[in-house]
């Protein structure tokens, strides 16, 4: 044999155990992946029958393949709250409503005290301006005596030359000056003659029988009163119409009857 036969033959024969090799190769890959799948296949299998399985073993029935299982409502959730934050909120509902009474107590109480402080405040306004028409009063009573000697002046004086007649005109202005400061605070005079005698306002210090003015009528007046607004600072001195005698004599004549004649 030649030397190029025999290196062709050497060739083929390692071409020959070259591919021998890589089918052997490929056959046991194959067969490998077909044993991984078949694994594969087993396990899931497996698993499916233990899911199908599972309800059987837990007790629950399989409802037949007719049946159709009604839906059910959801049971509320409820929280699971441990005994003890169940007292912290019972406490903090006690804690509630006592502040809720204590609340309405202090809101009743301050009304109190409002009502109170405003029956003390216009007690206390009352009281001041009370007081204010005392002390008013009294300190007026002592200038009304020096009206009363202005007025006793003017009524007796009569001026008989030109210097009487100045003098007589200075103390009048002087009167009326004293009359409109009086009248700026309120004092007022009054004119009880001719009205009805009130003892409210009038002191009655004499009583004449008279004809010309009805029983208990003011005639005259001895000492002018007077008002500080609704308030008398003095009683006017009057007197007072009574009933005439006359009226008296005839009354009592007519009720005698007469002496039978003989």
């Amino acid at each position: 044999m030649s030397k190029e036969a025999q290196v062709t033959e050497e060739q083929k024969q390692q071409e020959k155990t070259q591919t021998e090799w890589a089918a052997e190769n490929t056959g046991g890959a194959s067969n490998s992946a077909d044993d991984t799948s078949e694994a594969a296949a087993s396990d899931e299998w497996g698993h499916q029958g233990k899911v199908q399985e599972a309800p059987r073993e837990a007790g629950v029935e399989e409802s037949g393949p007719t049946e159709t299982a009604e839906p059910t409502a959801a049971a509320p959730e409820t929280p699971n709250a441990s005994p003890e934050e169940f007292m912290a909120m019972e406490a903090l509902v006690q804690a509630n409503q006592a502040f809720t009474i204590q609340l309405e107590e202090l809101k009743s109480q301050y009304a109190r005290l409002a009502a109170d402080f405003d029956n003390f405040r216009k007690r206390t306004q009352k009281e001041k301006l009370e007081l204010e028409a005392q002390a008013k009063c009294a300190t007026i009573r002592e200038l009304l005596t020096v009206v009363d000697n202005f007025e006793r002046a003017k009524e007796q004086i009569k001026p008989q030359n030109d210097g009487e007649m100045n003098l007589h005109k200075s103390y009048l202005s002087v009167y009326k000056q004293m009359v409109e400061s009086l009248k700026r605070i309120g004092v007022s005079a009054m004119y009880p003659k001719g009205e009805e005698f009130d003892p409210n306002f009038h002191e009655a210090v004499m009583r004449e029988p008279t004809r010309e003015y009805a029983e208990g009528i003011v005639t005259d007046e001895f000492r002018r009163g007077y008002m500080l607004g609704d308030r008398v600072l003095r009683h006017a001195m009057v007197k007072v119409a009574a009933a005439p005698e006359d009226d008296d004599e005839e009354a009592i004549a007519s009720e005698t009857p007469d002496s039978p004649q003989e």
